[in-house]
């Protein structure tokens, strides 16, 4: 059984932003699509975190590199 989820709630603010942007870009002229789910955790260490920043700071180089 699924429960509504709570507003303010993580589930609620990321829907609500991914609405948001998937308009304006649609309106815009765009063929857009969200990846289909996102994954939360929550992080417990600083060196948890400084892996996490690293991922992201470097992640967008890596893609361009694996579509080359």
């Amino acid at each position: 059984m699924f429960r509504a989820a709570l507003p303010g709630s993580l589930s609620v603010v990321v829907g609500g932003y991914k609405a948001a942007v998937s308009r304006r870009v649609r309106r815009a002229g765009y063929d857009f699509a969200w990846q289909p789910r996102f994954h939360d955790r929550i992080v417990r260490t600083e060196r948890e975190l400084e892996n996490i920043r690293d991922y992201i700071r470097t992640n967008p180089e890596r893609y361009r590199a694996n579509r080359s």
